[in-house]
C-alpha cells in the first residue's frame, strides 16, 4: 500500500539523527523491558488507528507493568529513513513497514528484520493468515518476495477502489458504471456537466496507480509475475504499460483528471473528494475509515469496473527489528492484533480484516468492502502495487508519470523505468 505521508516535515532531522547513529549498531543502548517501542503511520480514525488502539489498551492489561510507547510516523518518513534508523540506537521494538520487495524485503536481506518463522508456527498465526495474503509477508535469502521465511506479520488486507460520491452522481444523472464503456460514458458526462470526475496526486502514489490499473487491463498473471517477483523479462514499453501510460495522458486532456493536480500530494487529493469536490476518488482501502468519518455526503465503493486484476494484497506489516531486545513483548503485541475483538473492531471501523468472525462485522458499507475484497481474492486478481519491485521505484514512478501529465511522449517516459527497474533487481 502507498499512503499520504504524514510528518514529512521530520524526515530531514530523522534521517540527521539516523546517520549519526548508523555506526552504533542497533541493541547497543540498554533496552527497557518495561516499554515496548511501537512506531507505526495510521491516523486515529482510520480503521487500523482505532483497531491498533484498542490492541494498545488490551496489551498494557495484559501485561501489568509494561508501557506502550507509541509514536505515530509519516509513512514517507519511515519509507526514507528505515534502513538507518534500524541500525541505531533509536530503533523501536516493533514498527508497521510497506511489504514488498523493495521495502520489507530490501531490509530483510540486510539482516535488519528478526526472522519470525518459529514464532509464526508456535503460535499458529500461519494458520490464521491465508496463503494469498502471506506472500507479502514471506521473503527468501535475496530478499524477494513470497519466500520461505516470514519477516513480517499482516493483521489485515487492502486494496484499491473507486469511491463515488452518491449526492454528485444523482445531481449530474450519472449511474454507477459496471463497464469500461460505462465508466467512460459516466467520465464524459461529468466533464460535459464542468465537473473533474476523479481526484489525484501527481507528487504521491495516486497517478502511478491510474497507470498502473490501466495497464493491468492489458496484463496477465505472467506479466505480474515477472514485474513483481522476477521470474521472467519485463519491458516497460509493452502493450500493457504503454496502453496505461497513454490512456492516462489522454484523460488527463480530456478533462477527467486535472493537470494541476500534478504537484499535488495524496492527502490534499482525499480530503477534496471528502470535501466533495471530486465525484470519484480512485484509492485504498486504507481511506475508508476517514472517508467514513470526514464525508458529510452520502458515499458508496465499486470496484474497477471489468477489471480482470486490481491493485492490492495483504496490509502493510508489522516487522520486529533484529536489534530489538523486546521481542517476546513485540511477538505479544501483534499476538493481540490478530485476536478475534480486535480484528472484529477493525471490520467494523472500515478495515479488512484477515481473522475476524463475519458475524460481527455489522457496518453495511464495511460488508460491502470486505465481500468485493473476498471476490478479488477468489478470482486471482489481485495485483500488488506497482512500486514494490526494487529499492527507489516508488519516487521513479512518481518522476515518470508527472513528466505523463504534463504532455511527454508516454513511451520516452517509460523508458528510464527499465534503467532503474534493472539496476535494483537482486544480483
Amino acid at each position: 500500500m502507498m499512503k499520504a505521508g504524514r510528518g514529512a516535515a521530520l524526515i530531514a532531522a530523522v534521517a540527521a539523527s539516523a546517520l549519526a547513529l548508523t555506526g552504533c549498531g542497533g541493541g547497543d543502548a540498554e533496552s527497557d523491558p518495561n516499554v515496548l517501542k511501537l512506531w507505526h503511520y495510521e491516523s486515529p480514525d482510520s480503521a487500523m488507528g482505532v483497531a491498533w488502539n484498542a490492541a494498545i489498551k488490551e496489551f498494557e492489561k495484559t501485561h501489568p507493568g509494561v508501557k506502550v510507547e507509541f509514536e505515530e510516523k509519516g509513512f514517507e518518513q519511515i519509507q526514507k529513513t528505515a534502513s538507518m534508523v534500524l541500525n541505531s540506537d533509536d530503533a523501536p521494538d516493533i514498527m508497521e513497514y510497506n511489504k514488498g520487495s523493495a521495502t520489507a524485503g530490501k531490509l530483510s536481506s540486510q539482516g535488519l528484520l528478526a526472522d519470525m518463522t518459529a514464532e509464526v508456527k508456535e503460535r499458529g498465526w500461519d494458520k490464521m493468515i491465508s496463503p494469498n495474503v502471506a506472500v507479502t509477508a514471506k521473503y527468501d535469502g535475496e530478499g524477494t518476495m513470497g519466500g520461505d521465511k516470514w519477516f513480517g506479520i499482516p493483521n489485515y488486507a487492502e486494496y484499491v477502489m473507486v469511491y463515488y460520491n452518491k449526492e454528485l452522481f444523482e445531481k449530474h444523472g450519472v449511474e454507477v458504471p459496471t463497464t469500461m464503456t460505462e465508466f467512460t460514458e459516466a467520465l464524459d458526462k461529468f466533464v460535459a456537466e464542468g465537473v473533474t470526475p476523479l481526484t489525484n496526486a501527481g507528487a504521491e502514489y495516486m497517478a502511478q496507480q491510474y497507470v498502473y490499473q490501466l495497464a493491468l487491463s492489458k496484463a496477465d498473471r505472467n506479466w505480474i509475475s515477472n514485474y513483481q517477483r522476477y521470474t521472467g523479462p519485463v519491458n516497460f514499453t509493452d502493450d500493457a504499460w504503454t496502453h496505461g501510460a497513454t490512456t492516462f495522458q489522454q484523460w488527463v486532456e480530456k478533462g477527467y483528471v486535472d493537470k494541476n493536480t500534478v504537484g499535488q500530494k495524496a492527502e490534499e487529493a482525499g480530503v477534496a473528494f471528502m470535501k466533495g469536490e471530486y465525484p470519484m476518488m480512485f484509492s485504498g482501502s486504507w481511506w475508508f475509515g476517514r472517508v467514513n468519518a470526514e464525508s458529510k455526503f452520502d458515499w458508496g465503493t465499486f470496484v474497477w469496473p471489468e477489471a480482470k486484476f486490481t491493485l492490492g494484497s495483504s496490509g502493510n506489516l508489522w516487522v520486529v527489528p533484529e536489534g530489538s531486545e523486546n521481542k517476546d513483548l513485540a511477538y505479544d503485541f501483534i499476538n493481540i492484533t490478530l485476536q478475534k475483538n480486535i480484528q472484529n473492531q477493525l471490520g467494523n471501523a472500515g478495515g479488512i480484516p484477515i481473522a475476524a468472525d463475519p458475524s460481527a462485522i455489522t457496518d453495511e458499507k464495511s460488508k460491502k468492502l470486505i465481500a468485493d475484497f473476498n471476490e478479488l481474492t477468489k478470482g486471482d486478481k489481485l495485483a500488488y502495487y506497482p512500486d514494490w519491485p526494487v529499492p527507489g521505484f516508488y519516487d521513479a514512478l512518481v518522476a515518470q508519470f508527472q513528466k505523463v501529465m504534463n504532455g511527454e511522449d508516454p513511451k520516452e517516459s517509460l523508458a528510464p523505468l527499465q534503467t532503474t527497474y534493472e539496476d535494483g533487481l537482486p544480483k
